[in-house]
């Protein structure tokens, strides 16, 4: 898995074959590190612009989009937006974060209280391979009860969340549990098998965050 450009917007780039291999050695890497996911509060619209300086400072960062119709008068355009407005997410240790935080356009890292709260790797390896899958997705209000399902098709295979439908259709929405906010993800019902309860993880998650607010930095 890359981070990569296009057209002047971020875009997680997946190879199929050594995608997993690729989560898996970047997983042991951070962790020999001592890395750590984080939410970056970042000021409206200049979601690409930090991702851009955060990578030139040879920092690890994640900016999900999607595609989106805007309509003018005489015109309309595909453009691409941010999935989690206000947010991107970066892999750094918290104790050397001065210059994740010089960053122009950072406001806060995410957390609770003074306490900065690190985002569980598999929510965000969750979101990277949903993004670079080529599958529709879009922004979804964040939930937290529904039937909750595994997806068991090509290389979403092994993606966990809540099957909501929506006008006809049926999708199945990954959540950040931190920022409250989520994705939704177009599928097929034969693509899905039922889960009898979320995953050990968001539990533990959840629980640990009855409320998350701006950390100071």
């Amino acid at each position: 898995m890359r981070i990569g450009k296009r057209d002047g917007s971020f875009v997680a780039v997946a190879h199929p074959r050594d995608e997993i291999l690729d989560l898996v050695n970047a997983k042991l890497d951070s962790k020999r590190e001592g890395l750590n996911w984080y939410a970056l509060q970042v000021h409206a619209r200049k979601e690409q612009l930090v991702a851009s300086q955060l990578e030139n400072r040879s920092l690890e960062c994640f900016l999900p989009t999607y595609k989106s119709l805007r309509k003018w008068s005489d015109r309309t355009k595909e453009i691409q937006q941010a999935l989690f407005p206000g947010y991107v997410f970066c892999r750094f240790d918290y104790e050397s974060r001065q210059p994740v935080v010089m960053t122009t356009g950072v406001t806060q890292i995410v957390g609770n209280g003074k306490v900065a709260i690190p985002i569980a790797d598999t929510e965000i390896e969750a979101l990277q391979v949903a993004v670079s899958s080529g599958i529709p997705t879009q922004p979804w209000q964040y939930l937290r009860t529904g039937e909750y399902v595994q997806i068991n098709y090509g290389h979403l295979a092994g993606l966990q969340g809540i099957l909501v439908n929506f006008k006809g259709n049926h999708r199945v929405v990954l959540s950040v549990t931190l920022l409250q906010r989520s994705l939704a993800l177009e599928v097929e019902l034969d693509w899905l098998s039922p889960l009898a309860e979320p995953g050990q993880q968001r539990t533990a998650a959840r629980s640990c965050v009855a409320e998350a607010i701006p950390a100071r930095i």
